[in-house]
């Protein structure tokens, strides 16, 4: 078979017009940028839309990952091309990729094989540059921030508690711990340690994913908490006066980017936030477009059912008010065989010889795990589909094991699906089982309600979705969740930071473990984006988190006052 880039290059694209035109979108609802196949959508156009119905909406989501991914991406890329060959209009919605460790530039944020988002190298070298303006915003907050330092400090910024940060959209490591302000008042400023995240992880980021229109986004950027004062009252982007010149930055970053598969389906690509600090899904404009100009709208949360699905639901789809009609849920073989515990799979090594052996014990046994990720989603009210990404090592049998547990455990159906060698047409029994379960009458509800207390919705979370037993509290996040709800912000939904690589906050637990107790070490807050993010167990455990350097600094005093930072 031909490499993801060959298979690219051989691709008969169609200029991006015809493509809109499939949307029922005319040339002046879009700018070409840079290609005749990509174009930057026009927001005016959404008020041409209002009218029209809207269209069935679907995630894309998953069983726990192993290390190597489970075709995620691929998978609703080819159900978006399978959706043309039985008759349906699809839009497929996607993250945009970093240069950074969770997507790389190799091509798996626009799937792979003959399920792929094009142009590619497009697609993977930063597209429009919207994550170049993510970063140039952020980094003129900081450095506006360090600038009022430098000028008197007129906000009476407490220097140890600043905690926001500069970005770069790789995963330089180097610049990960860092010292500022040397040189002086003359060349440098006020010296400070800080750091650089890598650009995906910035709260701008998440605003840009979150957001309904230009109003909203220059509203909630100007929420965005950076530090605190001597006093301990909070410091905010519009307090330092750059929320607005962050907004001008990134008014074209804003408009989704539209472009097209293999197969000449639409998509529409845009925003790229984490799934642990952020709810890792595209943006809400990219769908309120989409489900205006389709009948199926195809989209992605990241990692597995019990951390982007859950965010999806609980987040993405409480701001932007979309009801999810059905959700699919991709599992392999070798993901199943992994969740038995007895096999150990390194990203970047050779898969163990006897994972690649028929073993249907060792599938049925890790099947755990999908029958939980199963659950989580009906948790919603919502029906699932199980997508079973089909490899040339699967064994019949084992493939047949699947298919039987996920019906047993209340799947409408288990889809066969070799889309990544045959695209939208070895996807086909997979899009029929999906229009099946879309059509049915939507019970769709939210996991908790935003009244409720900060640790009554971690616990919901950790219980009925992860399997935990209790929840624990280190001192620290006891006193950071005091404070939010003394500060008004108890009523902002729960975006749960811990590892993707097991349902609970420990990598190494596969399956479905039961009984543990998840640790809460500490907990954040992004109040422009508008979540509190809980972090499960021990940093170490998720790769790219942005660190809190003065967070032991959260305090409440006797009588109840803030203390302390967010």
């Amino acid at each position: 078979m031909l490499s993801d880039l060959a298979i690219a290059q051989r691709a008969a694209l169609k200029h991006i017009h015809e493509i809109a035109e499939q949307m029922g979108l005319a040339p002046d609802d879009l700018d070409l940028y840079g290609s005749p196949y990509v174009a930057k959508l026009r927001l005016e156009a959404l008020e041409k839309l209002k009218d029209r119905p809207n269209g069935r909406y679907v995630d894309v989501t998953a069983i726990t990952p192993t290390p190597l991914g489970e075709g995620k991406t691929t998978t609703a890329v080819g159900l978006a091309q399978a959706m043309k060959h039985i008759g349906k209009r699809a839009i497929v919605t996607l993250r945009q990729p970093s240069q950074g460790p969770t997507f790389g530039i190799k091509g798996g944020a626009a799937g792979g094989g003959y399920a792929q988002v094009v142009p590619m190298e497009t697609f993977n070298l930063h597209l429009t540059g919207d994550i170049h303006a993510v970063s140039a915003a952020n980094n003129l907050l900081a450095a506006m921030l360090d600038n009022k330092l430098l000028r008197g400090n007129p906000l009476r910024i407490d220097v140890d508690s600043i905690t926001w940060k500069r970005v770069v959209d790789v995963n330089d490591r180097a610049l990960r711990r860092v010292i500022v302000g040397l040189g002086g008042k003359q060349e440098g400023g006020v010296i400070r340690e800080t750091g650089f995240d890598i650009a995906v992880a910035s709260e701008v980021m998440a605003i840009l994913a979150l957001t309904t229109s230009l109003r909203d986004m220059r509203e909630r950027l100007g929420r965005i908490v950076v530090a605190f004062t001597e006093d301990k009252q909070p410091v905010t982007a519009e307090q330092i006066g750059a929320a607005g010149a962050m907004a001008v930055l990134l008014k074209e970053a804003i408009r989704p980017n539209l472009l097209q598969t293999l197969e000449n389906t639409p998509a529409i690509v845009h925003a790229g936030p984490f799934a642990n600090i952020a709810h890792g899904s595209s943006s809400i404009l990219a769908d309120q477009f989409a489900i205006k100009c389709a009948d199926y709208v195809i989209t992605e949360s990241g990692f597995g059912a019990d951390i982007g699905a859950e965010k999806f639901f609980n987040i993405k789809c409480r701001y932007s008010g979309l009801t999810p009609n059905a959700a699919v849920l991709v599992v392999t073989v070798r993901a199943l065989k992994a969740h038995s515990g007895r096999y150990r799979i390194v990203a970047g090594k050779p898969l163990p010889p006897e994972l690649l052996e028929r073993n249907v014990a060792d599938v049925e046994a890790g099947a755990a795990n999908l029958i939980k990720q199963l659950e989580n989603v009906r948790l919603h009210g919502v029906t699932p589909v199980v997508a079973i990404n089909v490899f040339e090592s699967d064994h019949p049998d084992e493939l047949e094991a699947i298919r039987r547990i996920a019906i047993e455990s209340g799947a409408l159906g288990a889809a066969m699906c070799r889309h990544f060698t045959q695209g939208g047409r070895g996807a086909i029994e997979l899009a029929e089982m999906v229009v099946h379960a879309a059509e049915m009458p939507s019970q769709f509800r939210f996991l908790y309600e935003l009244e409720q207390p900060i640790k009554a919705k971690i616990e919901i979370i950790a219980k009925k979705i992860y399997g935990a037993a209790n929840v624990s509290y280190e001192p620290l996040a006891e006193r950071q969740i005091a404070m939010y709800e003394r500060a008004g912000l108890g009523n902002l939904p729960i975006c749960m930071a811990k590892t993707h690589l097991s349902l609970s906050h420990d990598p190494n637990l596969r399956g479905a473990p039961r009984g543990f107790t998840l640790p809460i070490r500490e907990v954040r807050a992004s109040v422009g984006a508008g979540f509190i993010y809980p972090i499960c167990g021990e940093m170490h455990t998720m790769p790219g988190l942005p660190e809190h350097p003065a967070a032991e600094k959260v305090d409440i005093d006797a009588d109840g006052n803030v203390v302390g930072l967010f």
